[in-house]
């Protein structure tokens, strides 16, 4: 099997993963802390296990000791992976997906400030559909059940957080940085221990508990080992189907309906996003 082809299967299977992320926060009936607990203490664990047999206890060492990139992400990453769950129980599925999928964007702005790297014309087109589509989203959460601005804001921060958090680490792309992962959702899950019913999940909900960890250590394993091998532009267009499918997903399996505003803006976002990908991908694939 060619590294390509690794590589296509470990990231789709992790976006796979992914999917069922918003929905499981759905179906959990507790207060978002707490699911934000078990989500990172279970998949934290799970992952530290595996970077354990794999790797042993140097790893995460030497991770800790990679300098400010690598705890830059730890701190970025462990604080919007609570803030996922914060932002789903605010407002819909669909809206929170589709202003995830703004991230690549958002990425672009970081390079820039932090790394000095040019925003390209395409970037820029790019840039203007996205917040369009943002803007439709935003504008119509006031008449979307479900919906909130609040919860927007939350998603928006998010998408900076985790686009900053993959911004830090350009630098250490001949590192593996797995072993951050179970530091950073490991870490956040202790922080968040003291001010949520970490017992409260686990009454009646349990088995779907232990799932979301699961399914979450997968895609995130999974998300970390297979655009190792993929250019930038296939990772992002593969991501994309988690935007697509979260929503549906959730909308087949409890009625949640994503609302005609989130489906525009959606639309706007996925399109932009979609075409500015194939564009890269060409233009890399061209003699």
């Amino acid at each position: 099997m060619s590294d390509h082809l690794r590589g296509l299967l470990l990231t789709i299977l992790g976006v796979l993963f992914l999917v069922p992320d918003s929905l499981f926060v759905r179906l959990i009936e507790a207060e978002p802390l707490a699911i934000a607990f078990w989500r990172g203490l279970i998949a934290g664990g799970l992952i530290l296990a595996f970077v354990l047999m794999r790797e042993g206890a140097g790893a995460v060492a030497s991770v800790l000791r990679a300098g400010p990139q690598a705890w830059a992400y730890i701190v970025f990453f462990g604080i919007s992976a609570p803030g996922f769950v914060l932002a789903v129980s605010l407002t819909s599925v669909a809206n929170v997906v589709f202003i995830l999928a703004a991230m690549p964007v958002f990425a672009a702005i970081f390079s820039r400030i932090w790394l000095g790297e040019p925003i390209s014309a395409r970037m820029i087109w790019t840039m203007l559909g996205v917040f369009m589509g943002l803007g439709v989203i935003l504008s119509g959460s006031h008449e979307t059940e479900g919906a909130s601005w609040q919860g927007d804001l939350v998603a928006l921060m998010v998408s900076f957080l985790f686009a900053a958090a993959l911004t830090a680490v350009r630098g250490l792309r001949n590192r593996s940085m797995l072993p951050a992962v179970p530091v950073a959702m490991i870490g956040a899950a202790c922080l968040i221990a003291p001010f949520a019913d970490v017992m409260g999940p686990l009454r009646e909900y349990w088995p779907l508990v232990l799932a979301h960890g699961v399914f979450i250590a997968g895609a995130a394993g999974l998300m970390v080992l297979g655009p190792r091998y993929l250019s930038s532009a296939e990772v992002s267009l593969l991501i994309l189907l988690e935007s697509v499918f979260a929503p549906l997903l959730v909308w087949y399996v409890i009625g949640e309906n994503p609302g005609a505003w989130a489906l525009a803006g959606g639309a706007i976002v996925i399109v932009v996003l979609l075409a500015s990908n194939l564009v890269m991908l060409v233009r890399m694939r061209a003699p």
